[in-house]
């Protein structure tokens, strides 16, 4: 009797193969995982210093945090508008700056802790206000970082800006969210 495995399922088991799916995930992601990686550790070291440099005091606002998210989430929306917009970027420098060293950088995980920590140590107006305050700052300095570079830069959000980096109109040819490069969704 015949096989009860399918015909892709056949072809994937000769010498050295491997199946379709497995080839798809990580097939040719060495390079940006890294890029993550080691974005990631630079990121999170500029936070950590940021810390040690302004220190916050039991009970009350967390300022560094607030200010380093606020800050990161400003950086972000200025290396979008310049790598999706105005310049053909290597795949490598969204998943490196973007994922890695602003995601790394910016910490929304310890902005939950801090939450907690000010509602548990009996400050819990406080803990309120920046549970508020901080996607409000969060998403003002993106939308404000991505007007004042589009501004800056001569573009209008509706592609690249013609003769920078070559892009052309349409916004096509930009990275992906992996950091393969291409016309997709952004």
């Amino acid at each position: 009797m015949g096989s009860s495995r399918s015909p892709l399922a056949e072809q994937a088991t000769g010498p050295g193969a491997t199946s379709p799916a497995h080839r798809g995930v990580w097939h040719g992601q060495g390079p940006v995982i890294c890029a993550v990686a080691v974005g990631g550790a630079a990121g999170a070291v500029a936070r950590y210093g940021a810390s040690l440099l302004w220190p916050t005091t039991v009970g009350t606002f967390p300022w560094t945090t607030f200010a380093v998210n606020a800050v990161g989430c400003a950086l972000i929306g200025v290396l979008l508008v310049l790598i999706t917009e105005v310049w053909a970027a290597h795949r490598l420098v969204r998943p490196f700056f973007g994922t890695g060293v602003l995601g790394g950088f910016t910490t929304f995980s310890t902005y939950a802790v801090d939450i907690q920590r000010l509602v548990d140590g009996g400050s819990p107006a406080t803990g309120l206000i920046y549970l508020a305050a901080t996607p409000l700052a969060a998403l003002a300095a993106v939308w404000a970082a991505v007007a004042v570079t589009r501004r800056a830069m001569g573009v209008s959000g509706a592609g690249r800006a013609s003769g920078a980096g070559g892009g052309g109109g349409g916004g096509g040819g930009g990275s992906t969210a992996d950091g393969a490069t291409g016309g997709g969704a952004r």
